[in-house]
């Protein structure tokens, strides 16, 4: 008896030991390699201000291996960037990275993400990584990048990992180094506000000539690469959520993910936050996309769109986000080496000068906004949610 009266006393003192771990604890030792729960994303956001920014990268940067090599990298732009955006009342930017810079000098790579991060804290700036990218040149090479190609959008963009590693399985494991050491060395940095793992997976080149160097059933690669990439960002278990954003298909089903193809499923079902692309010009429909995707029960981020010439604007789109309290992220910054000033339809046309209206981008290489009307509108609504 008196055994079995110490054995219930440990299981009561144990019991109210659990009763007693504070919540962010209780957390770690439930979700642990697992989704978060709706409550823990919500937890996660609900204190925080509205999110409003771009995705960046530096106007003296054709792509992303020119953001953040050695050679290339170029803090001073960065710098007089961000302050600009921060003066503009941006207070997040979704920033990509490549795996070939941790196979090039992983911590020459880190050391330079850092330097980035301290400067996008001094103007109370947080981050958005992306960490892989199916989209534009199916074969990214390190070194030297080539110069823009005039007057055509996003000319150097380049896929990471690219077709020669996506389209074999048995090469996929050589990122697992890569998506461990940077999520393992940001994983507790207050300065990294989410994980983007993998953009617009299964979109291909849209410029012609790069098209036929893409991968075959492009998709079922995608999906596969996609698994993996979650279990490793999973096992290393970070304090920010993880997200892949979901950019296409029937948006009457984007709320039903069991109507969706098993990719698009796949991103909404395993997110703890829910991420999307809104290119629409029908603003209806952007607004049929947040109706879906808030049956998710959980905090949306809106991290491409702007596309003035169909009429995806910051004046149609950024009230619906502010109102719904959706984090705003709009494709281009500082108009430059990406050439995102011009159409998609660019790479199929002939362009000799500037568009009249601009697709993406909202600043000049001196600042000056293509929009005075326009920045004056985004300074309005950040302002406000203060």
């Amino acid at each position: 008896m008196k055994y079995l009266g110490v054995c219930m006393l440990f299981f009561i003192v144990l019991a109210c030991g659990e009763r007693n771990l504070k919540k962010t604890d209780r957390q770690d030792v439930v979700k642990e390699g697992q989704r978060w729960s709706a409550k823990q994303a919500w937890d996660w956001y609900n204190d925080r201000p509205w999110y409003l920014g771009a995705n960046f990268n530096p106007s003296s940067s054709i792509n992303q291996l020119e953001f953040w090599q050695e050679d290339t990298f170029d803090p001073e732009t960065i710098d007089r960037e961000l302050k600009w955006s921060a003066d503009l009342g941006m207070n997040l930017h979704r920033v990509y990275l490549h795996n070939l810079l941790w196979e090039q000098d992983s911590i020459g790579f880190l050391n330079r993400l850092e330097n980035y991060l301290g400067l996008a804290e001094k103007y109370n700036i947080k981050t958005m990584f992306v960490l892989l990218d199916d989209v534009w040149h199916p074969i990214p090479k390190p070194g030297v990048q080539p110069q823009p190609v005039p007057h055509v959008h996003n000319s150097g963009w380049v896929q990471s990992p690219g077709a020669e590693i996506l389209g074999d399985s048995t090469r996929h494991h050589e990122l697992e180094s890569y998506i461990k050491g940077v999520v393992r060395h940001f994983a507790k940095d207050d300065r990294v506000l989410v994980w983007d793992l993998y953009n617009e997976p299964d979109n291909v080149a849209g410029q012609p000539g790069r098209r036929q160097l893409e991968v075959d059933n492009k998709h079922v690669y995608s999906l596969m690469l996609l698994k993996k990439v979650m279990k490793w960002a999973r096992e290393i278990n970070p304090s920010q959520p993880l997200t892949t954003g979901i950019w296409r298909g029937n948006i009457d089903h984007w709320g039903t993910p069991d109507s969706l193809p098993a990719l698009d499923s796949y991103m909404l079902v395993n997110s703890d936050i829910i991420s999307f692309h809104a290119y629409d010009g029908e603003i209806d429909n952007v607004k049929k996309k947040i109706t879906e995707l808030q049956k998710y029960n959980r905090p949306l981020f809106c991290t491409e769109y702007l596309a003035r010439g169909v009429g995806n604007t910051f004046e149609s789109v950024l009230p619906i986000l502010k109102e719904n309290k959706i984090a705003a992220i709009n494709w281009g910054f500082v108009s430059g080496k990406t050439n995102t000033i011009y159409p998609w339809k660019s790479w199929d046309s002939a362009f000799t000068e500037e568009p009249e209206i601009w697709h993406h981008d909202i600043l000049r290489p001196n600042g000056s906004p293509f929009s005075v009307e326009e920045t004056d509108f985004i300074k309005q609504l950040s302002s406000n949610s203060k």
